[in-house]
C-alpha cells in the first residue's frame, strides 16, 4: 500500500541494487505504471508493477539473459514503450551485461539508424516483446543474435537468482547520441554515472527529499526519458507513470491528465510539446484539468524559448498551473543527460541580448522591448557538477558574458565513445587551460579531473548558464557568427504557414563564400495551393535581412514531415543540409535568390 512520504533511499552502487532494496523494504508500493491508449478515444488503461513484482520480473529476465550471454556482452532493447522495456533494461544491468536502449524497427524513418547502431554495438542478444517479436526477428535475420521476448520469460526463472556484483565503473549501457550533427555514437555510461546523474537530477528538481511522481511520455531510448522515467524513480523509490510518445502526439491532453492525476508530478518535454499543448488542447479538455499540484516541468530543448513558456502558462493558468514550475534545463548524452537546470519555485530567468554583440562572441544586455534583441532563457546552475565556458580553440576559461564552448566535469560524465578511441580522447579527456584547475585539488568525485567538451556554445550571466547554440551548427558569413535557431525563430514568426520548430537553417558553400539556406515545412492545416508562396518567400527574406543582416540564398518550402529529425525528435540540420545538397527535397515553393 502506498503512503505519501517515500522512505529514505540508501546509498547503492547500481540501479538493480536499488530495485532489490525497495522490494525488500516497500514491496507493495507502486513502482512503474504504463498507461496504454488502445484506441483514439481511450482515456487510458493502467498496468502497474509494484516493487516486489518488478524485482521478480527483473530477476527472472536477468537469469535468462545471463544464460544467453557472457558478462559484458551487449543486449539491444528493441521493445515498445512500456513496463517490459523497464524490466528488460534493469534485467540487463542486473545480469552484468551492457544494455543498448533502442526501439522497434517499425519506428517510422529510423530503420537506417537502427541498422547502423546494431552494426556498431554488435549485440549478442536482442530483447523485445512477443507483440513485435516477428518484426524484430525479420529485421535482425542476418545478424547472429538471439531474440528474447521479456513477457515470455516465466516468473519461475527467477528462482533464488540475485543480481551479479559489478564494479560501479563498469559499463551499464551504451547511450547512442541522436545524430543531430553527426553519425550516432554510443556513449559508455557506467553504473556509477547513471546513479550519480539520477541523484543530480533529483536534487536539482527538488525530488530528493519530498514525495513526487515522475510522469513521462519521452521515449525510453532517449537519454532524458531513461534517466527521468527509470533511473531517478528507481534511485528514489518513487512511482513512475509512463505513456507512449504516439499517445501524446495523437492527443496531448492525455499527458496533462496524468500530470493532474498525480500530485507533485515531475515531467519533461521538448519545447515544441509545450507549444503543441497550448494550441491543441481544447477548452472542453482544459475544463477537467487541475494542475495546481504540478511540481516541475523540465524543458531541455535547444533552444528553450521564453515565449513558449509564456504561451503554455497563459493557456493553463486557469487550471491552477503554478507560474514557477517551468525549469529550463541543459544536458547531453555524454553527461548521461542532466547538467544544469533552473530550480522549481523560481521564475524563469530571461536575458535580452544584443544581436550584434552575440555575433562577435559577447553577451551584452539589450532592452527587452527591442525588436532586434535575442531573448534567451537561463538554464540555471549545475547540481553535483562543475561547469566552465572556454575558448573552443585554446581551452582558456572565459569571463562571464563571453561566449565559448561549455565544458563539464562530474561523476556523471561517460567513459567515452564505444569503439572510438581517438574521438573519445578529444571529447572526454580535456581540461580548461586554467592554472587553478591544474593544482590537483579537484574533487575526485567530480570526475577525476576530466572535462567534457560538449560542443555547445554558451555563457554565464548572473551565475546562470545561457546556452546559445551548437558549435558545429554555427553559421559564419563574412566573419560574423549567426545561430541557426535564431534565424529559424525569425522565419517561423514571419508567416503563419511555416510550421513551428520544423525548419532548418544552415550554410552551404558558394562561389564567393558561405551561403545561407532555410528549408521549412508548411503547416499540416494548410495546403500548398492555399499559400501565396512567392509572398511567403519575400516576407522571410525581408525579415531575415532586416533582423540578422543576412541574405538568404535559398528558401525551400516542403511538405509536413519532410525535414528530417533525430531519434529524439530534434530537427537534424546536418541531415537536412546533406539532403538539400543532393537535391532530395521536392519543393513546394521557393527558389534560389540568384535565380530570380
Amino acid at each position: 500500500m502506498d503512503s505519501r512520504r517515500p522512505p529514505l533511499a540508501p546509498p547503492c552502487r547500481t540501479l538493480p541494487e536499488y530495485v532489490w532494496h525497495w522490494a525488500e523494504t516497500t514491496p507493495d508500493r507502486r513502482a512503474f505504471t504504463f498507461v496504454d491508449h488502445p484506441d483514439p478515444h481511450s482515456r487510458g488503461v493502467h498496468r502497474t508493477l509494484t516493487w516486489r513484482r518488478l524485482d521478480t520480473r527483473v530477476r527472472a529476465v536477468a537469469a535468462h539473459l545471463a544464460a544467453e550471454a557472457e558478462p559484458g556482452a551487449r543486449v539491444a532493447l528493441l521493445c515498445p514503450q512500456g513496463t517490459e522495456y523497464v524490466t528488460g533494461f534493469l534485467a540487463t544491468l542486473a545480469a552484468g551485461l551492457v544494455a543498448v536502449p533502442l526501439y522497434p524497427p517499425s519506428l517510422p524513418g529510423h530503420a537506417d539508424r537502427l541498422s547502423g547502431v546494431l552494426a556498431d554495438a554488435t549485440p549478442t542478444v536482442v530483447v523485445t516483446t512477443s507483440h513485435v517479436r516477428a518484426e524484430v526477428r525479420d529485421f535482425c535475420d542476418r545478424a547472429a543474435v538471439r531474440v528474447v521476448a521479456v513477457d515470455d520469460v516465466p516468473d519461475s526463472a527467477a528462482g533464488d537468482w540475485r543480481p551479479v556484483t559489478v564494479d560501479e565503473d563498469a559499463i551499464a549501457y551504451l547511450q547512442y547520441t541522436s545524430g543531430s550533427t553527426r553519425a550516432p555514437a554510443g556513449v559508455e555510461i557506467t553504473h556509477g554515472n547513471v546513479v550519480a546523474n539520477a541523484w543530480q537530477a533529483l536534487t536539482a528538481y527538488g525530488a530528493d527529499t519530498r514525495p513526487v511522481t515522475c510522469v513521462g511520455w519521452l521515449p525510453l531510448y532517449h537519454d532524458m526519458g531513461l534517466v527521468l522515467s527509470v533511473a531517478a524513480p528507481v534511485a528514489r523509490g518513487v512511482p513512475s507513470v509512463l505513456m507512449d510518445p504516439a499517445a501524446f502526439l495523437h492527443q496531448p491532453a492525455r499527458w496533462l491528465r496524468l500530470l493532474a492525476a498525480h500530485p507533485q508530478a515531475i515531467s519533461a518535454a521538448p519545447n515544441f510539446a509545450y507549444d503543441y499543448c497550448a494550441s491543441a488542447v481544447t477548452p472542453e479538455q482544459k475544463a477537467e484539468l487541475r494542475l495546481g499540484g504540478v511540481a516541475a516541468l523540465i524543458n531541455g530543448s535547444e533552444p528553450v524559448r521564453p515565449a513558449t513558456v509564456d504561451r503554455f502558462h497563459a493557456a493553463f493558468a486557469a487550471q491552477g498551473l503554478p507560474a514557477d514550475v517551468h525549469c529550463p534545463s541543459y544536458g547531453l548524452a555524454e553527461a548521461t543527460v542532466f547538467v544544469s537546470a533552473a530550480r522549481p519555485g523560481e521564475p524563469v530567468r530571461r536575458f535580452a541580448l544584443d544581436r550584434d554583440a552575440l555575433a562577435s562572441g559577447k553577451a551584452l544586455p539589450a532592452r527587452p522591448d527591442d525588436p532586434t534583441a535575442v531573448l534567451l532563457a537561463g538554464c540555471g546552475t549545475p547540481a553535483g557538477q562543475r561547469l566552465r565556458v572556454t575558448d573552443p580553440e585554446t581551452g582558456t576559461v572565459l569571463s562571464e558574458g563571453e561566449i565559448g564552448e561549455i565544458r563539464v566535469q562530474g561523476p556523471n560524465i561517460g567513459r567515452g565513445y564505444w569503439n572510438r578511441a581517438t574521438e573519445s580522447r578529444r571529447v572526454f579527456g580535456t581540461g580548461p587551460a586554467d592554472p587553478a584547475e591544474r593544482t590537483g585539488s579537484a574533487d575526485p568525485a567530480a570526475g577525476g579531473g576530466r572535462w567534457l567538451r560538449t560542443g555547445d556554445l554558451g555563457t554565464v550571466l548572473d551565475g546562470r548558464l545561457v546556452v546559445t547554440g551548437r558549435l558545429k551548427d554555427l553559421i559564419v558569413v563574412d566573419g560574423r557568427n549567426h545561430y541557426p535557431q535564431d534565424i529559424e525563430a525569425t522565419v517561423q514568426d514571419t508567416h503563419p504557414a511555416v510550421r513551428r520548430d520544423r525548419l532548418a537553417a544552415f550554410s552551404v558553400p558558394g562561389p564567393t563564400g558561405e551561403r545561407v539556406v532555410v528549408v521549412a515545412e508548411h503547416t499540416r492545416s494548410t495546403r500548398v495551393s492555399e499559400i501565396d508562396v512567392p509572398a511567403l518567400v519575400r516576407a522571410v527574406r525581408g525579415a531575415v535581412s532586416t533582423r540578422h543582416g543576412l541574405r538568404l540564398a535559398d528558401v525551400v518550402l516542403v511538405p509536413p514531415g519532410a525535414v528530417p529529425r533525430t531519434s529524439s525528435g530534434k530537427v537534424s540540420r546536418a541531415l537536412t543540409r546533406a539532403r538539400y545538397l543532393t537535391g532530395a527535397f521536392t519543393e513546394a515553393g521557393g527558389a534560389p535568390e540568384d535565380a530570380r
